[in-house]
């Protein structure tokens, strides 16, 4: 079954399908939505408890609801210094280092960190360097948070296609998430450069970052680079950066030798925005490194 489930993504119109799901997800007729957001709280055991605003059926339409806020203290930041903190609610897709320039996506594939990136010089700040991937689950909360302090540098639009990310997907797609359409943000840290990759996917209708508002589906699907410079837009651990308008997945990336990743990063491993992900090293606790991409 999830070999066909696959096969069909080839065929499917992947952008046109989305573009309804975008509109479907901010109709405001009350029955309709309402409708929705009971069904989808009913079938993925939705907690509301952890909601800024509990009352399912008070959100204006299901995107808002999918996108809600979380009450206040209800996830928490590492207590200790030099901690990295996990930017979203999700399951640990793999972690390791990227190596000859390459991640892992799934077991016997793999792909380029240029391709993922968009870039070659920046891909190869990265070279040696960890990375995590998580996926988000429809059930997830869907705002992406910051894992350290971190001053923007640059964002970059990569069209693509919008393959589903769920495990099916990840082991028989090649290179699916240097082929969906994807926001790259670069942040300038305490412990060097920090890349997060904001992965689109079948049915996600849109990606936000907090600065710039909708980023993708980019009009027209070209892709662009936005560079920033002083003032800086700094942004501390555990603010929001960005959201998931419909479900998918974050890479992040750190520099060589700055980060220890958490020995409970495993596949399957459930995490959830705020807890420890990893430990800066020795080296990270010196002077961070310049932007020269």
């Amino acid at each position: 079954m999830s070999r066909l489930f696959v096969a069909l993504q080839y065929l499917l119109p992947q952008h046109a399908l989305s573009r309804v799901i975008h509109w479907a997800t901010r109709i405001e007729v009350v029955w309709f939505k309402n409708l929705i957001i009971r069904m989808f709280v009913r079938a993925f055991r939705v907690d509301m408890s952890e909601a800024l605003n509990p009352d399912p059926t008070s959100y204006r339409h299901f995107n808002e609801f999918f996108t809600r806020a979380l009450a206040h203290g209800c996830r928490q930041l590492p207590p200790t210094n030099g901690s990295v903190a996990c930017p979203v609610d999700g399951t640990i897709s793999l972690s390791g280092r990227v190596s000859q320039g390459m991640l892992i996506q799934a077991k016997d594939r793999r792909y380029l960190a240029a391709d993922l990136l968009g870039d070659e010089r920046m891909a190869a700040q990265f070279e040696d360097g960890n990375f995590v991937t998580i996926y988000l689950a429809p059930y997830n909360y869907h705002r992406i948070h910051m894992p350290v302090r971190g001053r923007l540098r640059e964002m970059r639009y990569l069209p693509g296609r919008l393959f589903s990310v769920n495990a099916a997907t990840v082991r028989s797609v090649p290179r699916l998430f240097a082929r969906n359409e994807r926001v790259v943000c670069r942040f300038e840290t305490d412990i060097g450069q920090v890349a997060m990759v904001l992965v689109g996917a079948l049915n996600v209708g849109s990606i936000e970052t907090v600065w710039a508002g909708e980023v993708a589906p980019g009009r027209p699907r070209v892709r662009a680079a936005v560079h920033y410079g002083e003032p800086a837009i700094e942004l501390p651990m555990g603010a929001e950066m960005g959201r998931f308008n419909m479900g998918s997945t974050v890479i992040l990336l750190f520099a060589r030798d700055r980060v220890q990743a958490a020995d409970h990063l495993r596949p399957g491993t459930v995490v959830r925005m705020g807890e420890s992900i990893g430990q800066t090293t020795e080296r990270a606790a010196g002077q961070p490194d310049r932007e020269s991409v």
